[in-house]
């Protein structure tokens, strides 16, 4: 009996364990891959017409205890010199939930 609690609880802790540790996981339209996940979306669209210029911009998260970058529209757009943004993307990565990155891509003129 005492040994059947010590496995119960050592189970119990194993599970909360995996269940707090997928911290850098990017949910996404696609889903989200607990092993590796590499995906690209569609974000935003308006009605200009599709641009010859493209700008990024990432931010990183480590652990889900680290995040640093500035993925945000205006950056990508301001390091490609886009002054109008036909269509957004982003970009979804993470490895083992240990490491993930998230890229915004800005396509325009």
């Amino acid at each position: 009996m005492k040994k059947t609690k010590k496995f119960v609880a050592g189970l119990l802790v194993m599970a909360a364990t995996m269940g707090m540790s997928s911290c850098a996981m990017l949910g996404t339209q696609a889903g989200m891959g607990a092993i590796y996940q590499d995906v690209t979306v569609g974000e935003h669209v308006t009605s200009n017409a599709l641009g010859s210029k493209v700008g990024t911009a990432k931010a990183t998260n480590i652990l889900g205890l680290v995040a640093i970058g500035d993925a945000s529209i205006e950056t990508a757009a301001k390091s490609a010199g886009i002054k109008r943004i036909s269509h957004v993307d982003c970009k979804k990565s993470s490895i083992l939930g240990i490491f993930g990155t998230y890229t915004v891509v800005v396509y325009g003129d």
